[in-house]
């Protein structure tokens, strides 16, 4: 087992940050950024050099006076992202400065178990690193689909993934690969997504709302991941719409989840074929014997006047749940994200309406609610985000 070289004080901290961030940067750029003098710079970079973190990669342009040599990550850093969802699992590898090498991703449900979902997960980087992409692991950022003790790198009672309670994910994959590993909730590494490469990549307070198999959301403050004193911010897919509505996975009744959850719309679709108000929905569902959310939004599309009604009907619950968190909250953009989201424009300007009809002027008033434009992505991105942040900052 190799260990993952870490900086050794907060200036080297925010040179990896910043190289990460910004791309590679001449010496005379870095030193107009993070204000030090030329020698105390130099120490710097080059205690990172040593420690195989940075190199040098040629000279910049002259400003006027001497060339400035240019500095970058280390070319073979490698970050792994799992990012495992309620039906599957996506992973990927990035570099230092979290671009995608690779990703790969396969259906998975994560009703298997812990132990069957994870080396499933292990299975898909070796096929990764059999294409070459892998040296060494620097790193592994996981996402699960459920709540997640952050400080322990465990599950906790998640809803919809038995045999996941308490399993010691981070313990288990940081034996296996020999690297440090965070385990967080799927949609906080969302969030890290769109904040590192998505567009809300310049807002520093916002909301990520992932409706996929469950709901819930991202909660951003001050360029920060918000989670709370036990790691369970955000999880809104279990706030009461209805004291009457249909029963949860969680136990509860009338949840916005049990309402528009993928499930969820899965089981209303099939009630509209049955009943005969969708010709359409009832076609598919009598070939594949079930409907997805792609099902409706494809009758959606085509017009399909349940679908349409559906479609509002979970933008309106989770409009009226979101108004709540934006008057709350004041963020400055909200992004719409998940499988379920893909039901797209028709589902934003419900949510829109609802938000803006019901939340103060002042809160909306400059607040863009829009669809992500990183789709399966955000996830891995946001995992290499998480596990890159602690390993760019000191031990």
């Amino acid at each position: 087992m190799r260990m993952t070289a870490r900086p050794q004080n907060v200036h080297q901290a925010r040179l990896l940050r910043l190289l990460r961030d910004e791309g590679p940067r001449s010496r005379a750029e870095l030193g107009d950024v993070v204000r030090l003098s030329r020698s105390k710079l130099a120490v710097e970079l080059d205690r990172l050099v040593a420690l195989g973190l940075v190199e040098t990669a040629g000279l910049a342009a002259s400003r006027g006076g001497r060339r400035s040599g240019i500095v970058r990550l280390s070319p073979g850093l490698r970050f792994v992202a799992f990012d495992i969802g309620a039906t599957s699992i996506d992973v990927a590898v990035t570099n230092g400065e979290l671009e995608v090498l690779g990703h790969v991703s396969e259906p998975c449900a994560v009703r298997e178990g812990a132990t069957v979902v994870l080396d499933r997960a292990l299975d898909l980087l070796g096929k990764l690193r059999d294409e070459g992409l892998i040296r060494q692991v620097h790193g592994t950022g996981i996402g699960v689909p459920g709540p997640v003790s952050f400080r322990d790198g465990m599950p906790v009672a998640p809803p919809i993934m038995p045999g996941w309670d308490r399993f010691p994910v981070r313990e288990a994959i940081g034996q296996e690969l020999g690297c440090p590993v965070l385990v967080d909730n799927d949609v906080n590494i969302m969030a890290l997504g769109e904040l590192h490469a998505g567009t809300a990549r310049s807002v520093n307070d916002f909301l990520l709302v992932k409706i996929g198999t469950g709901i819930g959301c991202g909660i951003v403050v001050d360029g920060a991941i918000y989670r709370g004193v036990s790691g369970s911010a955000g999880d809104i897919g279990h706030i009461r719409v209805a004291d009457d509505g249909p029963l949860c996975a969680c136990g509860n009744s009338g949840c916005l989840e049990a309402y528009f959850g993928g499930a969820a719309l899965a089981r209303d679709a099939a009630a509209e074929a049955r009943a005969g108000h969708s010709p359409r929905l009832a076609e598919i569902l009598a070939s594949a014997g079930e409907l997805t959310a792609r099902d409706v939004a494809d009758a959606a599309a085509a017009g399909d006047p349940a679908a349409v009604r559906l479609i509002r009907a979970g933008g309106r619950h989770v409009g009226q749940v979101l108004a709540g968190l934006v008057s709350f909250f004041n963020p400055g953009l909200v992004v719409i994200a998940g499988g379920v989201a893909g039901l797209g424009h028709t589902l934003l300007a419900e949510i829109r309406s609802v938000v803006y009809r019901r939340s103060l002027p002042l809160a909306t008033g400059n607040l863009p609610i829009v669809l992500s434009e990183l789709a399966d992505a955000a996830g891995v991105i946001g995992g290499a985000r998480l596990i890159s942040d602690h390993v760019f900052a000191t031990a």
